[in-house]
C-alpha cells in the first residue's frame, strides 16, 4: 500500500472508530519513515486523554489483526492536536472563536488578533493596539485562501 492509500486507510479507520462520538473529528494522520504513525483527534469540547487511550489500544488491535503494517513493525499514537499544531480544520476554527491566534498568511505577513468571526471562506480577527486613550481595535477579514498557517497563542 503506498503512504497516501495508507494515511486515507488510517483516517478512515480512525474516523470510524470515534464515529459514534459526534464531537470528535480526525484532524490529521502522519506517518514517519519508520512507521511511526501519530493520529490526532480533536473534539468540539476538546477529548480526554482515556477517551485518547482506548481509541488507541482498539486501533493498535486492529492494525496488528489485520497485518496492515507487514511484521508488526509500527508505533501508533493517538493525540489531541497541541498548542504549538496549527488549525487544520474549519471545524477547529470554529472551535477556537474568542481565542487569540496569530495567522499567517501566504505572502508570509503575520497578522494577529482575537479570532472573533468563522465563516465559510474567512476568518475575522480583532487586533488592539496601544494602552489608554491611544488604544486602537483594527479588525482583519482574511480569506482561507490567503492563510499559509494559523496558530493559537498563549497570553498570560
Amino acid at each position: 500500500m503506498d503512504q497516501i492509500a495508507l494515511i486515507t486507510n488510517l483516517q478512515e479507520r480512525a474516523a470510524a472508530l470515534i464515529g459514534a462520538e459526534r464531537d470528535l473529528f480526525v484532524v490529521e494522520v502522519r506517518i514517519k519513515p519508520t512507521n511511526n504513525v501519530k493520529i490526532y483527534i480533536d473534539g468540539d469540547q476538546g477529548v480526554s486523554v482515556d477517551k485518547l487511550v482506548s481509541y488507541n489500544r482498539k486501533l493498535y488491535r486492529q492494525l496488528e489483526e489485520e497485518g496492515v503494517f507487514p511484521n508488526g513493525d509500527f508505533s501508533l499514537e493517538l493525540s489531541s492536536p497541541g498548542l504549538d499544531e496549527p488549525l487544520k480544520l474549519h471545524r477547529q476554527y470554529v472551535k477556537n472563536m474568542g481565542r487569540p491566534v496569530e495567522v499567517i498568511l501566504v505572502d508570509g505577513a503575520k497578522k494577529e488578533g482575537v479570532l472573533q468571526v468563522v465563516g465559510d471562506t474567512q476568518i475575522e480577527l480583532t487586533e488592539t493596539k496601544g494602552k489608554g486613550k491611544k488604544m486602537e481595535t483594527h479588525t482583519h477579514v482574511i480569506p482561507f485562501s490567503e492563510i499559509k498557517a494559523t496558530k493559537i497563542q498563549i497570553k498570560f
